[in-house]
């Protein structure tokens, strides 16, 4: 009776993904109910992708500023809901290199990167070997962050595909872009790569992003959202 029920569950997942047709190993040995109820292929592994409740289909919302300096208590991070995102600050050295000589300065810019990072258990989320070492599916990576003028870097990228002891490196794609400092922060930029033929032993993802932020009469961050990783089966 288990194998009838677990064969039923194996043909709703074939029903759903064209096992067969696409040639993706599919063992009787795998959950297939497992497989079925957590739909792993084409969601959103990420949890919690818009931290901030903010979409790359509207613009980013304008900065609200504090007022004069003492008027709230400082901020020094962004606010949100982080669920599933491990978060840390790095505190940047204040640069002072364009300051003329005999210059009396009020305030300086102060920078920070505010890091972003979760750990995906590939295998967890209802992905079974073979599929990941045999067939290899396509892992698609997404995200979007704030074109903000901050800086002329203020977003960094960092997707590893890990092996099952969580440490070894398989694939890595890392993105340090420099943007265009004139102008206003009207707009989401886009950064995507797709992870193909990365061969077996891959168990685990690591995603990484950091923003920069800016402290200086109030506080300003770089926004990122519809952050997603996502693995698909090749037509």
């Amino acid at each position: 009776m288990a194998g009838a029920r677990s064969s039923e569950w194996k043909q709703k997942c074939e029903m759903i993904w064209k096992l067969k047709q696409r040639k993706v190993p599919a063992p009787d040995s795998v959950d297939w109910k497992t497989v079925f109820e957590k739909k792993p292929i084409e969601r959103n592994l990420i949890k919690t992708p818009a931290p901030e409740g903010l979409s790359h289909t509207s613009p980013p919302p304008k900065h609200e500023f504090g007022g004069m300096m003492g008027s709230r208590p400082p901020q020094f991070e962004p606010e949100g809901d982080f669920t599933g995102w491990k978060t840390s600050r790095e505190d940047l050295p204040l640069d002072s290199s364009g300051i003329p000589p005999g210059a009396v300065v009020c305030h300086l810019p102060n920078f920070s990167w505010f890091t972003l990072e979760q750990r995906i258990d590939l295998k967890g989320e209802g992905l079974w070997e073979e599929l990941l070492d045999v067939y290899q599916p396509n892992i698609s990576i997404q995200d979007w962050y704030e074109d903000s003028k901050l800086h002329e870097e203020v977003y960094q990228l960092q997707v590893r595909l890990l092996g099952a002891d969580g440490q070894t490196v398989i694939q890595e794609f890392k993105l340090n872009p420099k943007n265009d400092t004139a102008g206003d922060p009207e707009r989401w930029l886009e950064v995507s790569h797709v992870f193909r033929g990365y061969g077996p032993g891959v168990r685990h993802l690591h995603f990484l992003h950091r923003v920069k932020t800016m402290r200086m009469m109030d506080f300003m961050a770089t926004r990122v959202t519809d952050s997603s990783v996502l693995v698909k089966l090749r037509d």
